[in-house]
């Protein structure tokens, strides 16, 4: 059974910056595409950004384009580069690791195996 272990979270200042990872461990499979949600109190779980299996495809949520950068170590970790922070980034960021899907996808659906989150607060 694949696990997926979030790091990075924290508390930073607004327009500061914080870099997620996010790596798999047990069994693992060729290849992962992958995402980064994030979900605020109160607030449904919200896309932010994707990868495709080959590290090459990517898409960002219009809040975070231009700010946050995601890329592929190797075949099963990510991680998530996140510049000029705003209070609203504030939420617990999930990994997410799809088994079926080969480009990045904006969707929670398409995602099997998903992490515990870990907790990004941005005062401002």
């Amino acid at each position: 059974q694949v696990q997926l272990v979030e790091s990075g979270g924290g508390l930073v200042q607004a327009g500061g910056s914080l870099r997620l990872a996010c790596a798999a461990s047990g069994r693992t499979f060729t290849s992962y595409a992958m995402g980064w949600f994030r979900q605020a109190p109160g607030k449904v779980r919200e896309f932010v950004a994707a990868i495709g299996r080959n590290g090459i495809s990517t898409k960002y949520a219009d809040s975070v384009k231009g700010r946050f950068t995601i890329s592929k170590d190797s075949t099963i970790t990510v991680n998530l580069q996140m510049h000029t922070l705003k209070p609203e980034d504030t939420a617990v960021y999930y990994c997410a690791a799809s088994s079926t899907r080969v480009f990045a996808s904006t969707s929670p659906n398409e995602y099997d195996r998903w992490g515990q989150g870990t907790q990004v607060t941005v005062s401002s």
